[in-house]
């Protein structure tokens, strides 16, 4: 699957590093040179600096061949643009925009081209689900066309991994680490970090299950 997603912040890099771990082509845009320069090496992404509302950007970031557009950027304004050049200048089949300001929830619908609208608030892994359009009852995300499962876990005091680093914990075959969310940010999976109660880990796995992932950890 080919996704755009518009907005380097802390919710764009998330869905960034989760995409490109279950082996999808990620593009990602921010105005912000530093913002991304800070992720270049970080993030198995192709980074492209520059104004997602520009149609010439869009083009040259690849919306022609994207399979999901997702405007995550800070600005409600901005990602109602964004999404409408993706739905109607470039045909992109598949439209997902973060709603900043619930009272301008209504706006986001087929008229500026969204398909998915989703409050800020919306859980990560709810929010992936809904823009891929795959479908689950737990938290366990089925992507599309991935072949893949997303799961999360959460390190708790009692856990056995606090303080080991990374590398020293034993995963499952065929699953990898995306990315680690820790006091409300984005960290590099570098396997010599060490783990503090409270991070909450997305994994990525072809064949593990949510309870053999789990056990890694408790």
């Amino acid at each position: 699957m080919n996704v755009l997603i518009a907005g380097a912040g802390r919710l764009g890099t998330q869905i960034a590093q989760v995409l490109a771990a279950a082996r999808n082509e990620v593009t990602l845009i921010d105005a912000d040179d530093d913002r991304l320069a800070g992720l270049r090496g970080r993030i198995a992404a192709r980074l492209v600096p520059g104004d997602a509302c520009e149609p010439a950007l869009l083009e040259h970031a690849g919306a022609l061949t994207a399979d999901l557009v997702i405007a995550t950027t800070g600005d409600d304004e901005d990602n109602l643009v964004i999404s409408l050049l993706a739905k109607r200048q470039f045909s992109v089949p598949r439209v997902a925009a973060r709603v900043n300001d619930a009272e301008n929830a209504w706006l986001f619908d087929g008229r500026w081209g969204v398909d998915v609208a989703v409050p800020a608030a919306t859980p990560l892994v709810s929010l992936i689900e809904e823009a891929t359009g795959a479908t689950d009852t737990v938290a366990l995300l089925r992507l599309s066309k991935a072949g893949v499962d997303v799961i999360e876990t959460a390190i708790t005091p009692q856990s056995r991994a606090v303080g080991r680093a990374l590398g020293d914990v034993r995963l499952p075959e065929g699953t990898v680490v995306a990315t680690i969310v820790r006091e409300g940010q984005p960290t590099v999976p570098d396997p010599a970090i060490r783990l503090h109660p409270g991070d909450e880990l997305l994994l990525v796995s072809h064949s593990a299950t949510e309870q053999e992932i789990h056990a890694a950890f408790q």
